[in-house]
């Protein structure tokens, strides 16, 4: 009898452990005992060359071919910018290319301003003395009679609140990751923000002049988290610079333009103007001064705009160099005076007819803001079925947090395997540490869900979240994570609960038991602390207790709840490292109920 016949997968050149084992329907653990077997000792997250991968894979009963090295097209979801939406609508024939909008997103020290600094130099184009007389938040750069647009914004933190802002000014981002230091925390959570803007990648790998460089092991970190470089059979882009010593300044350009050839990048100079804003400031003598990024259309002085809640008619229109012009077309960045208040970053602008039309949209823009204010907008897991049942969701984007590395790769795997079915499971971010700001950007920004595994969200993560609509949910145990998710997609899950602060009590002094332990003599400033309700203890930013209130006390006597500007004692549940100065913040858990 003849032997069954292998099945065939396409691998590329290089893989992550965890990736074969999907593709090939077995438990990463599987594939790792079949390395350690052949002498090598791997993590769930290392990735392999396509040689050792076929031989696993022929092992597991599959033949492996090497994929082509042409990037698949991944489909765009989720909410539409308004610019992108009037381009849509112009008319194919009235579309021409226009230049490039670069912003480039890296860890701290791995040299983003210096790498923009560097670019500017580098633009011979100029021909200025003095180079640039004023700062705009954005300038332009010519190469061999292209030119390429960077917003100078550097950091995913404006990246990431211009996208929330449905803005996504950027068509390409420029990752920079220093050849001597690798991939950071940073920069994974840049590549998350790309990944979640859907926006293509080029990596520039900068300090490559430094002695202690290594590139390859750094083109081996970068594939290990999803963008594989070009030379290794991937489609990212990866080229070596060094902004202090300037080189390879016009290779990184020159890919750029590489990059937007290859990307549907145009616009209608003629057609409806929409753009925008890329900051704004009040400066005392000239008023709200605006800088706006034309992405359709052509802007020019005396037109009547609205940006966000602010309006005018525009009187002079300034470029990145200081001059006076009369119009701004399609990617072209412009200083603007003329408007009757100060726009925010990453509002959507458009010309309008009338001031009179201008006023009418920014009232209906406010009633909208009014009643949105009054209806929760908190993206949960039960929202998420619900729109998946009305065909509205095709993904649940998760963001997780983990105390350890040992804790998050099985967490990954086990989510993972959950995802395969109709709907997939798109885990935007994962990393170990506690929640935070960022964490509740990315989430908002790309309609996510923030899981936490024994860690805690920072008070100020909490306070975006609330203010942002973001879901988190904080497990201690694995299998209820997992169960969750699981029941999500499934459409059984039960209401999570949600914490309500419900006051707070400062720390004025702290007393000794006879019998051991503290109390802390505290005045309550605002709402009022219960007996029976959760408490935190709040030491500036940090969280160094959560629990339960052990004693409440107004002077001599027992209470059981005490009100704003009322001093009293109170006494936390096995707890006694209290210090004056300290807050004590008391909360309960409220049922979120399900509609």
């Amino acid at each position: 009898m003849s032997e069954p016949k292998s099945k065939t997968i396409k691998l590329p050149a290089i893989i992550p452990v965890r990736d074969l084992a999907q593709l090939v329907d077995v438990s990463a653990i599987n594939v790792i005992r079949k390395l350690m077997e052949n002498g090598m000792m791997v993590s769930i997250n290392q990735a392999i060359d396509f040689d050792t991968a076929a031989i696993v894979a022929a092992e597991m009963g599959f033949e492996a071919v090497l994929e082509s090295q042409e990037a698949p097209v991944e489909k765009e979801t989720g909410e539409v910018p308004m610019w992108r939406q009037t381009i849509a609508g112009e008319d194919e024939s009235t579309l021409t290319p226009r230049p490039p909008v670069v912003t480039i997103l890296g860890h701290v020290d791995h040299g983003k301003t210096s790498l923009l600094d560097a670019i500017r130099d580098a633009d011979v184009a100029a021909g200025e003395a003095g180079g640039i007389t004023q700062h705009i938040g954005a300038y332009q750069v010519e190469l061999k009679g292209r030119q390429i647009t960077f917003l100078d914004t550097p950091g995913h933190a404006a990246f990431t609140a211009m996208r929330a802002r449905g803005a996504q000014g950027a068509d390409i981002v420029v990752l920079v990751v220093a050849a001597d230091d690798g991939v950071m925390p940073q920069t994974k959570e840049a590549i998350a923000h790309a990944k979640a803007a859907r926006v293509p990648i080029i990596v520039a790998l900068n300090k490559i002049d430094k002695a202690n460089s290594n590139p390859e092991n750094v083109k081996k970190q970068l594939a290990e988290n999803g963008l594989m470089p070009d030379e290794w059979g991937g489609s990212t882009f990866v080229v070596p610079v060094s902004a202090r010593q300037k080189q390879g300044i016009e290779d990184l350009l020159e890919t750029v333009l590489l990059v937007a050839d290859n990307t549907d990048i145009r616009a209608n100079d003629k057609g409806a103007v929409i753009g925008t804003v890329i900051e704004a400031e009040l400066d005392k003598s000239k008023g709200p001064v605006a800088t706006l990024l034309v992405q359709n259309g052509t802007l020019e002085t005396g037109s009547i705009v609205v940006a966000g809640n602010a309006h005018g008619r525009l009187r002079a229109l300034f470029d990145f160099r200081g001059r006076k012009v009369q119009k701004a077309g399609p990617s072209f960045p412009v200083s603007v005076m003329g408007l009757n208040e100060m726009p925010s970053a990453g509002d959507v602008f458009q010309v309008v007819d009338t001031e009179k039309e201008a006023r009418q949209i920014i009232l209906e823009r406010t009633e909208a803001a009014k009643q949105q204010a009054t209806v929760a907008k908190k993206i949960t897991l039960e929202e998420l079925f619900s729109k998946i049942k009305a065909g509205e969701a095709q993904e649940l984007n998760l963001i997780l947090k983990a105390d350890m590395q040992g804790s998050l790769e099985p967490i990954i795997g086990e989510i993972n395997n959950l995802g395969k079915g109709e709907i997939r499971i798109n885990v935007l971010y994962a990393e170990t540490g506690n929640i935070s700001e960022n964490d509740v950007l990315l989430a908002s920004s790309s309609q996510a869900i923030i899981i936490g595994f024994s860690v805690q969200a920072d008070v100020a993560a909490r306070r975006l979240a609330e203010k942002e609509g973001v879901s988190i949910r904080l497990y201690d145990i694995i299998y209820r994570l997992t169960e969750d998710v699981e029941k999500a997609l499934k459409g059984m899950l039960a209401p999570e609960f949600t914490q309500k602060v419900i006051g707070k009590a400062a720390v004025l002094a702290v007393f000794g038991l006879s019998k051991g332990g503290k109390v802390a003599g505290c005045k309550v400033t605002e709402g009022e602390v219960r007996r029976n309700a959760k408490v935190r203890l709040l030491r500036g930013k940090d969280t160094v207790y959560e629990g339960d209130v052990a004693s409440l006390k107004h002077e001599k006597d027992d209470v059981r709840e005490m009100r704003v500007g009322f001093e009293c004692g109170i006494g936390l549940k096995n707890f006694n490292d209290i210090l004056v100065g300290d807050v004590i913040e008391c909360y309960v858990l409220e049922k979120t109920e399900i509609e």
